[in-house]
């Protein structure tokens, strides 16, 4: 089946056919339609399937009709992230350049006056992330009783981040009339219950099992051991004896961590840049750029690049940390492979992260197999000490008896600048023939009882006689 059998009016078909695309994925073949016939959709397939084309296209066709109101949209879609706004507002520049609508970017990190002046003009499709557009809402700058299609975009991604509520609060401000258009990778049960409340009588569209990984990715998993040194040094490894690596993306858990990888990563000659959360969005999108143009080979990020960025080249795609959800597995995995290429990913296992590949691999279905050289377990750590500290037990028992002589005299050996030491029979034999043993008793035995030159002058006055 090619586009041209969708419904799709001749500018979408001739933007279309000037991208480059003449068949469209599963999701896009079996959604459009429903979309065309203003159908509430539940679209559910796994990421980097063509998700955004699914809902933009038909989109565009619908809009040909009618006539954008000020600060009354027509259409609203909602983003998890800034970086998924951004992109789909770059989809409908590309598909709809023949076409004069009115598209508004609603997200943080941009004034809010510049935004206003959209609006005022008039929004065809307004992009929002759910904060910045409850803020703009509250303010009485906006108003989403003309809206009459909702695309909720990456609602698991919704879920996991927070925003379920204000999701709730949007679709109660929006006509009840509305057609609403869900997608999403994974169906947990918070997600199956907003669905069965906001969606009217969905056509469902699976094009694949939820959770479910790219048969295009090679995925893999190497051990290494507990220290995040070994684990950086085991990262540096793989980028150098990658085969065929054009770029990548390094996922962390904390975003602290994100800019701890970078610097070290830097430090051994590599190019890297770093993309979370706690980036200000200028930093976010100059990172995402010299990515994207290959000025930067590797991405230390965190899941807030897991979530639907279309960057089609990555090659490679490395979990420095396990995930802590199975479900961010499926996602980050996603990355890479996209668009029918083949992709690489592969996960550096600690020995406390067994439990969380099993929950990821059951979840997907799939047993990860084990690229280590050897083909060998985890490296096994113990709690060992290492040969330095093995005499921190002896200098324990040393101490003891340092301190049960400061208690008996009361601490009056250190003012009269002797060290107290522990009886002879108390002090091991090991220490007592080390330097650091002998210095005290020589300061004891040459020590002068009767020099009171350290005490101050006005206790050394002689005392007046009374009477």
């Amino acid at each position: 089946m090619s586009f041209s059998n969708l419904g799709l009016s001749d500018k979408v078909l001739a933007a279309v056919t000037a991208a480059g695309y003449t068949t469209p994925t599963p999701i896009q073949e079996q959604a459009i339609p429903h979309v065309l016939a203003r159908r509430d959709v539940l679209g559910i397939a796994q990421t980097g399937t063509g998700k955004t084309a699914a809902f933009v296209l038909p989109m565009l066709t619908l809009l040909e009709k009618g006539r954008s109101r000020a600060r009354m949209p027509r259409t609203l879609i909602l983003e998890p992230t800034r970086e998924l706004a951004a992109q789909v507002a770059e989809s409908f520049e590309k598909y709809g350049a023949g076409q004069k609508l009115n598209v508004a970017l609603l997200i943080g990190g941009v004034s809010f006056g510049n935004q206003d002046l959209k609006l005022t003009r008039g929004v065809d499709v307004l992009i929002a992330t759910p904060g910045r557009l409850l803020d703009h809402t509250e303010r009485g700058g906006l108003l989403l009783t003309g809206v009459e299609m909702l695309i909720i975009d990456e609602a698991d991604r919704m879920l996991d981040m927070g925003f379920i509520p204000d999701i709730e609060r949007v679709c109660k401000l929006v006509p009840f009339t509305r057609q609403t258009l869900f997608f999403t990778a994974t169906m947990p049960p918070e997600i199956r219950r907003i669905t069965e409340t906001f969606l009217h009588n969905p056509q469902k569209v699976e094009v694949s099992r939820p959770a479910s990984t790219a048969v295009t990715v090679s995925q893999s998993y190497v051990t290494t051991g507990r220290d995040p040194h070994d684990k950086r040094e085991t990262l540096r490894r793989l980028l150098r004896d990658a085969a065929d690596l054009h770029n990548a993306i390094i996922f962390c858990n904390r975003k602290r961590d994100v800019a701890t990888l970078v610097r070290s990563l830097q430090r051994h000659g590599f190019s890297a840049c770093a993309l979370h959360g706690d980036m200000d969005q200028s930093a976010r999108m100059a990172s995402l750029d010299a990515f994207r143009k290959g000025e930067t080979p590797l991405l230390v990020a965190s899941d807030v690049a897991a979530r639907g960025l279309d960057i089609p080249e990555v090659s490679h795609v490395f979990n420095f940390d396990v995930p802590y959800h199975p479900d961010d597995y499926v996602h980050r995995v996603g990355r890479t492979g996209r668009a029918g290429r083949h992709g690489t990913a592969v996960t550096i296992v600690a020995p406390s992260d067994t439990k969380s590949l099993a929950s990821i691999e059951k979840l997907i279905g799939l047993t990860i197999p084990c690229a280590d050289a050897e083909g060998a377990a985890p490296p096994a750590h113990t709690d060992e000490p290492a040969p330095a500290a093995e005499a921190a037990p002896a200098s324990g028992r040393a101490r003891k008896p340092r301190r049960e002589s400061q208690r008996s005299s009361g601490g009056r050996g250190r003012k009269n600048g002797a060290v107290p030491q522990a009886p002879a029979a108390q002090q091991p034999a090991s220490i007592g023939r080390t330097p650091f043993a002998a210095a005290p008793r020589r300061a004891a035995a040459n020590a002068e009882p009767a020099d009171h030159s350290h005490l101050p002058a006005f206790l050394l006055r002689p005392v007046p006689a009374r009477g």
